[in-house]
């Protein structure tokens, strides 16, 4: 049991890189609207690929963002880190200086780091020879560079580190800073999840394995989750990170608070590199911890932004453990998955799908399933199809999970003043 003194923690500030736009206002905008920003892949000829479309992030300026010196030696995930990273803390208010600069950390996960950079070395190190490699190699591939480089962007200087546990990253980083702040560790947090893999090898990998869908011919209808005829993910990429903040010295400065991050549940299946336990009890679980850690109710929970990738095991699976860990509540409760329109981002994904589901809480609008056409009848919950939906929404899930295992579930409520019973 958590001791009744940890601190409460706040969303005071969010930052977005996606592809539906690269603002939190066009990214929120997109969602409720139902747009879909999967199209043809254009950053590499993929004309020979089994999956040829992506959720590519378009219209991105890293000079907007980055010292016009770095950029060129900054891999591409890094560059959206620090963007939406920049984002969040001025959406916040938030000034790091150095009385306060060793209070504020940097907790960003990455499932993929640079591999882009990893695939084009490679090519220099077979064509031109080892003399030829860039010396920039090795911090423009490793996967917690982002969080480091968000460190020196910002300064910084208190804890830091980069969570890797595939798609379940960014939903893992932000657990581990709203650990940061309920324990004392911290008084701020920039939190959530990069990545940048729409590449020849990660496109062409994941395709031999079969999970990628294949609709190439109708790329904005692909990404179906919960749909009878879904054939795969839809690889996306980009960045959504929030600024959590201790609920007292967010108050102290006026700041405005979004919601309020309660609870973090996370398992493991051990059971499969890939595949989910069919049971889907490290799911249901991941999602009981996180309602326990924030003393919420079944009864309470309003919407839930589901994992929802749009793969045949994925979906059931995911339904199934929703069903046991809410009972008959689940039958109740506006389930949405916004992959439908920007793809999955792996370890981005926990980051921006964190921010629509804090976006829900604080604006009471719940963003659609778009693409749900035909329901699989093993998905038979409410999904909100193809339309946005206007609901006051008090409690919400928003579960995030990984090769590996990995499952990770954050409970968000409305703020409201007063003392927490946990």
């Amino acid at each position: 049991m958590i001791s009744k003194n940890i601190r409460r923690v706040v969303v005071t500030g969010m930052g977005a890189i996606t592809p539906l736009g690269n603002t939190i206002k066009e990214y929120w905008e997109g969602l409720i609207a139902g747009r879909s920003g999967i199209d043809l892949i254009t950053q590499f000829d993929a004309s020979l690929h089994i999956c040829r479309i992506a959720g590519e992030v378009r219209d991105f300026n890293p000079y907007d963002y980055l010292e016009r010196k770095d950029v060129k030696h900054i891999s591409r995930f890094a560059q959206f880190g620090i963007s939406a990273s920049l984002q969040a803390i001025a959406d916040a208010g938030f000034e790091i200086n150095d009385s306060n600069a060793t209070q504020v950390g940097v907790i960003v996960g990455n499932g993929m780091g640079g591999l882009y950079t990893v695939e084009e070395q490679e090519k220099v190190l077979l064509t031109q020879g080892s003399k030829r490699c860039s010396p920039f190699t090795v911090p423009m591939t490793i996967a917690n560079m982002a969080a480091g480089l968000i460190a020196i962007y910002t300064g910084a200087k208190g804890p830091n580190f980069c969570t890797v546990s595939a798609c379940a990253a960014g939903g893992n980083a932000i657990g581990e800073a709203f650990r940061s702040i309920q324990l004392g560790h911290a008084l701020g947090m920039i939190c959530g999840g990069t990545e940048a893999v729409i590449t020849p090898l990660s496109i062409a990998a994941f395709g031999s394995a079969k999970t990628l869908s294949t609709a190439n011919e109708e790329p904005t209808r692909a990404s179906r989750p919960f749909d009878r005829d879904r054939n795969g993910f839809v690889m996306g990429e980009g960045a959504g990170i929030l600024f959590l903040e201790e609920l007292e010295h967010a108050l102290g400065r006026g700041a405005k608070i979004y919601a309020e991050i309660v609870g973090y549940g996370l398992t493991c299946d051990a059971y499969h590199m890939t595949a989910p336990t069919p049971s889907g009890e490290g799911v249901m679980r991941a999602m009981e911890l996180a309602l326990k850690d924030g003393g919420i109710f079944p009864n309470e929970v309003s919407y839930i932004n589901a994992h929802g990738t749009s793969t045949l095991a994925n979906d059931a699976i995911e339904t199934l453990a929703i069903k046991k860990a809410l009972g008959d509540r689940a039958f109740q409760i506006p389930i949405s998955s916004t992959k439908s329109m920007t793809g999955h981002l792996l370890g981005a994904a926990g980051g921006i799908e964190a921010v629509a589901t804090v976006k829900s809480v604080a604006l009471d609008l719940i963003p659609p399933t778009i693409n749900l056409e035909q329901p699989d009848p093993n998905c038979d919950l409410d999904y909100v199809p193809h339309k946005s939906r206007t609901q006051r929404v008090d409690v919400a899930l928003s579960n995030s999970f990984g090769f590996g295992g990995h499952n990770v579930s954050l409970a968000f409520k409305k703020f409201e003043l007063g003392v927490r019973s946990y």
